[in-house]
């Protein structure tokens, strides 16, 4: 038998209506048929925060984390691209929003940080630095009441290693989205201002509580305002509501019929809705309003839940906790 040339072979097939090159792969999986779509786009956020010691690192960095960041302070720049690869991807759960504190307390591994940020960015990662400085002067004053040593000062002075610093944290400078010089900032407007460099978040929503219980069993340690409400006539003397609580209709209009008692809930709540904005203001978004009466079964959770829908009808978010019910 003689071997035919390939050329041969493939032109007799063709002749035939053979395809010389079939397909190897099997047609009608929907996996193999169908192309994948574009990746969803992410919804991650990197925020690098960087600057002079004693301008207020520490300080951006709890202001980001009440904002819900995911903060990792002091943080080798070697070890960066390993902690944004392990962000949650698309819209899974998990870590978002991610900010790094990144400064010369890192020592030799902070030379890399120009090197990692350049591979980040190589890579599509988008991020943000944030670069915090203050006058000479005041990072002095700051070093002095605070009886700590500048991180670079070695054995020379405080000024010694705040100019140290200086030189290599310039490339970085440059290279900064936002400067902010917190020479004469309090912590408190240091925290705005990192809340109106994050987008979307200087509007945080009140987180407001409204919390019933009982005097004998003693004042919510955590309560912004207390309102004491034993002035009213107590269910618990009406034999047959004793046994039910403020949250029963039968008990809440016992109380709440009572002459001048839901005008009253109403008015309290109305008179402390300028105070809760101005809490936002004061970057405190959490409070909590305590309703006492005598057992914190009756009036106290009946009040609690007129002032809670107040509050509701009037544009804020409520919850309501009744601290002492069952304890009878």
């Amino acid at each position: 038998m003689t071997n035919k040339d390939p050329d041969q072979r493939q032109e007799q097939e063709v002749e035939a209506g053979l395809d010389p090159n079939p397909p190897t792969v099997p047609t009608g999986i929907p996996l193999l048929d169908e192309l994948p779509g574009a990746p969803a786009p992410s919804l991650n956020e990197v925020l690098i925060i960087t600057g002079r010691s004693g301008a207020g690192r520490s300080q951006a960095a709890r202001a980001l984390e009440d904002l819900d960041w995911y903060v990792v302070d002091n943080l080798p720049p070697s070890m960066l691209p390993a902690l944004v690869g392990m962000m949650s991807p698309g819209g899974e759960a998990g870590v978002h929003r991610l900010a790094v504190v990144v400064d010369v307390r890192s020592r030799a591994f902070f030379t890399a940080l120009s090197a990692t940020l350049d591979s980040l960015r190589a890579a599509g990662v988008l991020y943000r630095i944030i670069f915090l400085e203050a006058e000479e002067a005041t990072l002095v004053r700051r070093y002095e009441s605070n009886r700590r040593p500048h991180p670079l000062q070695g054995e020379g002075t405080i000024l010694d290693g705040i100019r140290a610093e200086d030189r290599l944290l310039e490339p970085l400078r440059t290279r900064a989205d936002e400067i902010i010089d917190t020479t004469h900032m309090t912590v408190h407007d240091l925290s705005r201002h990192i809340r109106d460099v994050v987008a979307g978040e200087a509007e945080r929503p009140l987180q407001l509580t409204v919390v019933s219980f009982g005097f004998k069993y003693g004042l919510p340690m955590d309560a912004d305002d207390v309102l004491d409400v034993r002035f009213l006539k107590n269910p618990y003397w009406v034999g047959e509501l004793r046994h039910l609580t403020g949250r029963d209709k039968a008990v809440a209009d016992y109380v709440l019929d009572q002459p001048g008692a839901r005008a009253f809930a109403e008015g309290y709540a109305d008179l402390l809705a300028p105070m809760l904005k101005g809490y936002l203001t004061e970057l405190k978004p959490f409070v909590t309003l305590a309703v006492g009466c005598t057992g914190g079964k009756h009036r106290s959770v009946a009040m609690a839940e007129v002032i809670a829908q107040r509050f509701r009808d009037t544009g804020f978010s409520v919850r309501v906790l009744h601290r002492d019910l069952g304890r009878e």
